[in-house]
């Protein structure tokens, strides 16, 4: 139970912490897949990234994710064939999972009922460094979803997100977690890494974070720029999208459109001191998983 918005945000953030067994069902394998990825493509490095790496997973929603460093010689120039080769070396070694696929730059095996049990294996390939405001990180190709490949750096934006987390008092964060946990909760096709850059890209600008006062502000930004790509502040990546299709896209702003809505009746009802009209909004924008009052 809680009194006030503020509370309610406080305790949907420590419900939103992934669990550490969680992810027990995908790292207890990660050896195997390493063995099999170093059998078959010569994998010299197998390293997390994504969500649960950088601190802003769901709990139960967000996969382990992991880059598989693999010699430039044992990838194809179709990146599509290097991830049909991959999926079906994994579907040999692991061959009584059900499930396992390739969803575009990746791999993905599930290891148990929740998301958070998936591994996702992205194949990649060492590709020198790459100079930042922050600092020179390791860059990768890895496959760009159109037969091709794309320049990443998960360290680099670990670090620009890193960086404005510790600047807003470890505010940041959360903030993204409250933004995937509205996409997660309400199926919305958005890309989690767009949501990330995002977000981050955002903040840039604040000095402080107020959960209920910014995730309104950026649902209204997403919405004002119709989910345009945004170009990777970081200067690795490239444009990067919301989504991997248009329909995709239409759909997102759809449900974009519904949770702006929402937000402004939550802040309008604060505003006016109807706290339970306020908790009646969030609650709605979560799809019910928001704390009662």
């Amino acid at each position: 139970m809680a009194k006030t918005i503020e509370q309610g945000f406080e305790t949907l953030i420590k419900w939103l912490v992934p669990l550490f067994s969680e992810r027990e069902k995908s790292t207890q394998h990660k050896e195997t897949v390493n063995s099999c990825l170093t059998n078959n493509f010569n994998c010299t490095s197998l390293f997390e990234t994504g969500s649960f790496g950088n601190g802003t997973g769901v709990r139960h929603y967000s996969d382990t994710d992991y880059f598989a460093v693999i010699p430039a010689d044992k990838l194809y120039d179709n990146s599509a064939t290097s991830l049909r080769l991959i999926k079906e070396a994994l579907q040999s070694t692991f061959w009584s999972t059900k499930g396992i696929i390739v969803s575009c730059p990746a791999v993905k095996i599930p290891f148990g009922t929740y998301k958070s049990e998936e591994l996702e294996v992205t194949p990649s390939c060492y590709n020198g460094f790459v100079a930042t405001s922050l600092g020179n990180f390791r860059r990768y190709e890895i496959p760009d979803c159109n037969n091709g490949w794309m320049f990443s750096s998960p360290r680099a934006h670990n670090e620009y997100v890193e960086y404005h987390d510790k600047r807003l008092m470890r505010k940041l964060k959360p903030l993204i977690q409250l933004v995937k946990a509205w996409k997660y909760y309400n199926d919305v096709p958005l890309m989690s890494f767009y949501l990330e850059l995002r977000v981050t890209k955002y903040a840039e600008t604040e000095t402080e974070i107020i959960y209920d006062i910014d995730l309104k502000n950026i649902l209204d930004k997403l919405l004002s720029i119709q989910l345009a790509s945004i170009k990777d502040p970081m200067g690795v990546s490239g444009l990067i999208p919301c989504s991997k299709t248009q329909a995709q896209k239409e759909t997102a702003l759809s449900k974009l459109q519904t949770a702006a809505t929402r937000a402004e009746k939550a802040s309008l009802a604060k505003y006016k001191e109807n706290i339970d009209d306020a908790f009646y909004w969030w609650n709605l924008l979560f799809n019910t998983k928001f704390p009662a009052r």
